[in-house]
C-alpha cells in the first residue's frame, strides 16, 4: 500500500483527509460497493409489491414495466417466478457488496492507523527533551495506541457507513415521493425532530467521550510511571499505596465513563420513540389511503419497508455518533502533538560536522529550563581537543545541564557553545550527536541481546567488532559466561544484570562508536570496588585520544583531569588542575577533605601535616 506522503505529515493543516488521500483507489471501489448495498436496499422490496400487486391481486403493470413484462411473458407464473429470481439477485449483489465494502474500509482503517501512528511516533521522538519533560509518557503512549485506534475505528465502522446510511435515505426517499409524495412528507414529518435529538446528544457525548480519554491518559500515566519503578515501590514498601492511588483514578475514570454511557444509552430510546411514533403516522393513514382505492396494498407494503429500511440508518447514525465522537476527540489529541512546534530543529542551512577535533567552548552561556530560573550564568571555558575536563560541585549547580548544551539537546537562553569554533547550532543535530558517546550513571539497556545493546549506537557493527569492544570494556568475560554469550536476552532496562556489568555494556557501547568526544556522567556511582576497578580500567582505554567531559561526585573519578572546572550556584567558581585547586584552598579543596576524610580519616590528616 501506498504510505501516507511527505505533505500529510505537516503538522500545519492536519486533517484526516490527508491520510486518507493515499488510499483513493481503495476508497473508490468501496464507494462503488457502498452503491451496490444502496442500490440492493432501495429494490428489496419491489418484489414483494410485484407479487402482491401484479400476481396476487392481477392488477395492470405500469407503463414502465410494459418492457419487462414483455421480456419475461405476461402470465402470473412468469411474474412470480421473475420476483423470486430477482429478490436471490438483490440479495446475493447486496452481499457481495457488503463484503467488498467492510473488506476494503477495514485494509483502509488499517493502513491509516499505521501511517497515523508512524507519524506521530515520528514526531514525538523529533520534539525536545523539554517538550518531552512537560508530557506524560503514559499520555503520550495512550495517543499512539487508544487515540489512533479510535480513528482507525471511524474509518472501519463510520466512514462509508454514514455515507451508506445518507445514500440509502436519499434513494429511499425518492422512490416514496415517486410512489405518492403526500404519503412521503407524513412519513418524514418526525425526522427534523430525530436529527435534532441526534444533533444534541452528539455534542453532549462528544464532551463526555474527551473527559473519559483525558482521565485514561491519566491512568495510564500511573501504570507506566509505577511499572518502570517497581523496585522503588518494594524498596519502600508502598505497594498498599499505589494499589489506593490507582484504584481512586480507576474510580474516577469508571464514574466519568458511567456518565459518558448515561448520555448514550438515553439516545438510542429517544430515537426509538421517535421512530415508533413515525410508524403509527404511517401506517394508519397508510391503511386509510389503501381503503380509499388510492394506494394499492403494494405500495402499502413497500411504504412499510422502506419505514423500516429509513429509520435503521437513522438509528444508525444515531449511534455512530460515538463512534465520530471518540474518533473526533481522539484526532484532537493526535493533531495536539502534531502540531506541537518543537523548539530544536535543524536551523536553516545548517550542515553535517565533519569529524570534530574536539573543542568544546562555551561563550558567555546563560541557560534555565525556565525564563525565571537560570541554571548557568554567563558560563565561559574552553576544553582543548583530547583534553579530559572534569565538572564537579554542589548537586544543582549545572554539571549535567553543560552536557546536555553540547549535546544540543536544549538551546542556551544566551551565549555561544561551540566546537572545533563553531557554534553548534551550524552543524545539523545528527551529524552532531553522531560524534558523541554518553556513559550515563543511569545505565539504560534495552530488551535484547546482548550484542545488539552494545551496537545500539553503530548498528552497521561487525561481529568481531563488537566482540573487540566489548574485550576493551572489561565486559566479554561475563558475556561469555551467559547462557547464550552475546545472544543472551538483556531483561528491560537491564535489570538482569547487576550494576558494574550494565556500566561495562555501557562503556561498550561507547567504545564501538568511536567518537572524538566523550562524556562520562558519574560513571562509577553505586559500583562495588571490584566492579568499580574494572569500569576504571575501562574507562582508561575508552578516554585514550578523545575530548572527555567528566561529571563526578566521587573525586577519584576524575585523577586523569587536566583540567577540573568547579561549579556553585549556577556559576563558575574555580578551574585548574587538581593540585592547583588544592593548593588555592577553595570550594575544591573542601569537597576533597570531606571525602578523604570520609573514606580514609587517618590519610587526610596525613595530608594536613
Amino acid at each position: 500500500m501506498t504510505m501516507t506522503p511527505h505533505a500529510a505529515k505537516k503538522s500545519k493543516g492536519l486533517s484526516i483527509i490527508g491520510f486518507l488521500r493515499p488510499h483513493w483507489k481503495s476508497l473508490t471501489l468501496a464507494l462503488l460497493a457502498v452503491a451496490g448495498v444502496v442500490a440492493t436496499d432501495v429494490l428489496e422490496p419491489w418484489p414483494l409489491k410485484i407479487v402482491i400487486d401484479y400476481v396476487l391481486q392481477s392488477k395492470q403493470p405500469p407503463d414502465w414495466m410494459s418492457v419487462m413484462v414483455g421480456w419475461i411473458g405476461q402470465n402470473k407464473l412468469a411474474v412470480l417466478n421473475f420476483a423470486v429470481a430477482a429478490v436471490a439477485v438483490i440479495a446475493i449483489v447486496g452481499a457481495l457488496s457488503s463484503l467488498l465494502e467492510k473488506y476494503l474500509t477495514t485494509s483502509v482503517g488499517q493502513w491509516v492507523m499505521h501511517d497515523l501512528r508512524r507519524t506521530l511516533y515520528h514526531h514525538i521522538h523529533r520534539l525536545s527533551l523539554a517538550e518531552h519533560d512537560a508530557k506524560r509518557t503514559g499520555d503520550l503512549i495512550g495517543r499512539v495506541t487508544s487515540d489512533i485506534e479510535a480513528v482507525q475505528n471511524f474509518i472501519t465502522t463510520a466512514l462509508l457507513g454514514m455515507l451508506a446510511s445518507v445514500l440509502t435515505l436519499l434513494g429511499i426517499i425518492g422512490v416514496m415521493l415517486y410512489l405518492n409524495w403526500l404519503f412521503t412528507l407524513i412519513s418524514l414529518s418526525i425526522a427534523p425532530v430525530l436529527f435534532l435529538v441526534v444533533y444534541i446528544f452528539t455534542r453532549r457525548i462528544k464532551k463526555a467521550s474527551r473527559d473519559v480519554r483525558k482521565k485514561e491518559s491519566e491512568l495510564v500515566s500511573i501504570v507506566e510511571e509505577v511499572f518502570s519503578s517497581i523496585r522503588v515501590v518494594k524498596a519502600f514498601a508502598r505497594e498498599d499505596y499505589e494499589e489506593r492511588r490507582f484504584e481512586r483514578q480507576s474510580l474516577e475514570n469508571v464514574e466519568m465513563a458511567l456518565v459518558a454511557r448515561s448520555i448514550k444509552m438515553k439516545l438510542s430510546p429517544i430515537v426509538e420513540i421517535v421512530v415508533a411514533t413515525g410508524t403509527c403516522l404511517m401506517l394508519g393513514y397508510g391503511a386509510r389511503l389503501v381503503l380509499a382505492g388510492q394506494l394499492t396494498v403494494g405500495d402499502l407494503v413497500v411504504f412499510l419497508s422502506y419505514l423500516g429500511k429509513m429509520y435503521k440508518p437513522m438509528r444508525d447514525l444515531s449511534k455512530m455518533t460515538d463512534t465520530v465522537s471518540k474518533a473526533a476527540v481522539g484526532f484532537e489529541r493526535i493533531r495536539e502533538i502534531l502540531e506541537t512546534d518543537s523548539g530544536m530543529r535543524d536551523q536553516p542551512g545548517a550542515r553535517p560536522a565533519t569529524r570534530f577535533k574536539g573543542k568544546i567552548e562555551f561563550d558567555q552561556v546563560s541557560f534555565g529550563y525556565n525564563q525565571d530560573q537560570l541554571i548557568l550564568k554567563d558560563m565561559s571555558f574552553e576544553i582543548e581537543p583530547g583534553q579530559v575536563a572534569a565538572f564537579v560541585g554542589p548537586t544543582g549547580g549545572g554539571k549535567t545541564t553543560i552536557v546536555s548544551l553540547v549535546a544540543r539537546f536544549y538551546d542556551p537562553v544566551s551565549g555561544e557553545v561551540k566546537i572545533d569554533g563553531t557554534n553548534i547550532r551550524n552543524y545539523t543535530m545528527k551529524s552532531l550527536r553522531q560524534q558523541i558517546s554518553f556513559v550515563l550513571q543511569e545505565t539504560l539497556l534495552f530488551h535484547a541481546p546482548v550484542w545488539q545493546n552494545i551496537a545500539y549506537g553503530r548498528p552497521e557493527a561487525s561481529r568481531a567488532e563488537i566482540i573487540r569492544a566489548a574485550k576493551l570494556a572489561n565486559a566479554d568475560e561475563f558475556i561469555e559466561e551467559m547462557p547464550e554469550g552475546y545472544d543472551t536476552m538483556v531483561g528491560e532496562r537491564g535489570v538482569t544484570l547487576s550494576g558494574g556489568q550494565r556500566q561495562r555494556i555501557a562503556i561498550a557501547r561507547a567504545v564501538i562508536r568511536e567518537t572524538p568526544i566523550l562524556v562520562l556522567d558519574e560513571p562509577t556511582s553505586g559500583l562495588d570496588a571490584v566492579s568499580e576497578q574494572a569500569v576504571f580500567e575501562a574507562l582508561d582505554r575508552l578516554m585514550a585520544g578523545k575530548t572527555c567531559i567528566v561529571i563526578a561526585h566521587h573525586l577519584a573519578t576524575i585523577r586523569r583531569a587536566k583540567i577540573i572546572f568547579v561549579l556553585k550556584d549556577s556559576t563558575l567558581v574555580e578551574r585548574g588542575t587538581h593540585d592547583e585547586l588544592l593548593a588555592a584552598g577553595g570550594l575544591y579543596s573542601e569537597l576533597y577533605d570531606i571525602q578523604f576524610r570520609r573514606e580514609d580519616p587517618q590519610a587526610a590528616d596525613t595530608r594536613k601535616t
